[in-house]
């Protein structure tokens, strides 16, 4: 791991501090290690490695990787992938696991990236630009991206109804182990963020009905209505996640 100098705000020092406290259970609050986790797991990655444009040898950064999880899915992809997070505790996990040749992990804040100018083919992350400064880090993954590089995020959707009581009510955000400052995204705000960034080809997709904690029997029932779900206007808004994704112009 290369341990890069780490520029924090008090932000980012809450969420270094939570990275501590969530470290030995951090996978199994994050759902990926219920039975629904693999089914999740494959679908959002799917979406990061097709809507981010990975491919063989681009060079890629993941941001927020924590203890991998994600990063083993994007590695199928054979792109040259970068995984970086503020904290050591996560990141320690996801180092001590076993990565082809094309993965290395460094400490890093994505507000204050440590890369130089137009350095990487794609920059992708799962459930990690809601716990940042939006503004900052929309900037500074413009600046590291290539001309015509792309961007991909999956992120919690404040519409969903579970999502907007989770980060309203303080017991419900401690109970369901988030950091203090964490929030989630409402999809056509997103979008005009992005797009005073500087983004073009800016894309917000509601999905994800799968909630973490349905039973092993029901999964293929709920999967199957919830793509159903997802197809019907309106009612696609309350989904769970967003996948949000755009392009850094070419000049």
């Amino acid at each position: 791991m290369v341990n890069a100098t780490v520029t924090q705000t008090l932000r980012n020092q809450h969420e270094v501090y939570h990275g501590q406290k969530i470290a030995e259970n951090a996978e199994d609050i994050w759902g990926w290690e219920k039975p629904t986790g693999p089914h999740r797991l494959e679908r959002r990655t799917g979406y990061l490695i097709e809507r981010g444009d990975l491919t063989p040898e681009k060079l890629v950064l993941e941001i927020g990787c924590g203890t991998g999880v994600i990063t083993t899915y994007l590695d199928r992809s054979g792109s040259r992938i970068t995984g970086i997070d503020i904290s050591e505790d996560l990141l320690s996990q996801a180092e001590a696991k076993s990565w082809s040749d094309r993965v290395d992990f460094q400490m890093g804040n994505a507000e204050h990236l440590h890369f130089e100018d137009e350095t990487f083919d794609s920059i992708v992350g799962s459930s990690v630009l809601h716990h940042l400064d939006i503004e900052k880090s929309l900037a500074e993954i413009r600046r590291v991206l290539k001309p015509g590089g792309r961007m991909a995020f999956s992120e919690p959707n404040m519409i969903n109804p579970h999502i907007f009581l989770q980060k309203h009510i303080p017991w419900f955000k401690k109970l369901a182990g988030d950091s203090p400052d964490e929030t989630a995204f409402v999809r056509w705000q997103f979008a005009n963020a992005l797009r005073q960034a500087g983004f073009k080809d800016v894309q917000t997709l509601p999905y994800d009905f799968l909630h973490p904690l349905v039973p092993r029997p029901l999964i293929g029932a709920v999967a199957g209505l919830g793509s159903v779900i997802e197809r019907i206007p309106g009612l696609r808004e309350i989904a769970g996640s967003l996948i949000v994704s755009a392009r850094k112009p070419q000049t």
